[in-house]
């Protein structure tokens, strides 16, 4: 059963080129309810820690130095069958492929700078929301 809930984070191209309150427009349109919300910067330990499932790809270095680069969003949305749709409202992660409207159309510069992250699962989404919220008990 899906759950309502999803994980995102805009990444720091995004925010360097000043795309947080567009992108967050979009989510809103989309009907998304924003549950918790923090913009941080994150330390190329914890990025580390965040994509460890990554470690032994060979991009996993310049991921880290990426996510580390600058400062990052990182939200928990609400709204039925929400890791799905939230998928479709990025789009491809090569914004090139990405539907027209699409977040990651409008605003990725590249597969590496893709502008957000979404979780693609209901697991993985519970696990990286917790990452960066983990007093939220109901996740």
């Amino acid at each position: 059963m899906a759950t309502n809930r999803t994980f995102t984070m805009i990444k720091p191209d995004a925010v360097a080129n000043n795309h947080i309150g567009p992108i967050l427009a979009k989510i809103n349109e989309a009907q998304f309810r924003i549950v918790a919300l923090k913009y941080t910067q994150l330390s190329r330990e914890t990025i580390g820690q965040f994509y460890a499932v990554h470690k032994e790809r060979s991009f996993y270095g310049e991921l880290v130095d990426y996510m580390s680069s600058g400062p990052i969003v990182a939200v928990i949305l609400e709204k039925d069958n929400a890791v799905a749709d939230f998928r479709k409202l990025i789009g491809a992660t090569d914004p090139a492929k990405a539907e027209p409207g699409t977040i990651r159309a409008l605003f990725a510069k590249s597969i590496a700078a893709n502008a957000i992250h979404g979780s693609d699962s209901d697991e993985n989404a519970k696990i990286e929301g917790n990452f960066f919220f983990s007093m939220l008990e109901r996740f």
